[in-house]
């Protein structure tokens, strides 16, 4: 059975490996870290104790690129016991600070779309992570005029969701989100009775993966390309 979004009036997007190119860059810098820190233990070994102490310290930081350099150079203390060098360190603040100079790569026909939605449709921009990255990639993307709003939450949980539409006084069935995390981006919104479609990247981050039990039941429409959303909503 088709799913009707005759009577969706804003459309949420977004932004991290939806609009733009992110979670290939963390990948990239998980190398790094590993290399940095070969004489003490595997890559494997160090991956994964990497990412224990990301959870660990989601309460505490959050999400973005300044977080996963907090809990890189915790992972190097801990791992090295505190016999780190300084200059490795500074090569993990490096990492970091390479980072957040990365230019932003659109994905194919991201504002293409935004460019055809925004005829109809009031579209709004909900991410996570650190407040002056996301907006300083918003900014380099080129794309901002496009959002009738810009929202940066500390999380993307039911209540999140749910505090942002009440704000802007939007009936979640009027609502579409578009994101290519289904724990973040997808999920959420159908618990909420408003409309999502999942796009994939061919990265995810292990925090953002979901059991196929999870998902079982849930209404939603899986695309391959944010172009095919001209189709399913013209």
């Amino acid at each position: 059975m088709g799913i009707d979004y005759q009577h969706i009036k804003v459309i949420g997007f977004d932004a991290d490996d939806t609009l733009w190119v992110n979670e290939t860059y963390f990948r990239e810098a998980e190398a790094e870290f590993g290399k940095l820190l070969s004489e003490y233990e595997t890559p494997n070994k160090i991956d994964q104790e990497l990412f224990k102490k990301e959870i660990a310290n989601l309460p505490l930081y959050g999400y973005g690129v300044k977080a996963f350099v907090l809990s890189m150079v915790e992972m190097a203390l801990e791992l090295s016991n505190y016999d780190v060098s300084n200059k490795t360190i500074e090569a993990i603040l490096n990492i970091g600070k390479e980072m957040l100079n990365k230019p932003v790569e659109l994905l194919d026909g991201v504002e293409d779309v935004l460019h055809h939605l925004s005829k109809k449709y009031r579209l709004i921009l909900a991410t996570k992570g650190d407040l002056l990255d996301q907006e300083r990639k918003l900014e380099r993307s080129g794309l901002t005029d496009y959002f009738h709003h810009i929202e940066v939450l500390s999380d993307k949980q039911e209540i999140n969701y749910s505090r942002l539409l009440n704000h802007l006084d939007i009936n979640p069935s009027e609502f579409l989100m578009v994101g290519n995390s289904l724990k973040s981006d997808i999920l959420p919104l159908v618990n909420i009775k408003a409309h999502a479609i999942h796009v994939p990247f061919h990265t995810t981050w292990a925090h953002e993966q979901v059991s196929e039990k999870e998902t079982n039941g849930k209404v939603y429409r899986t695309i391959s390309s944010l172009r095919e959303l001209k189709r399913l909503l013209n």
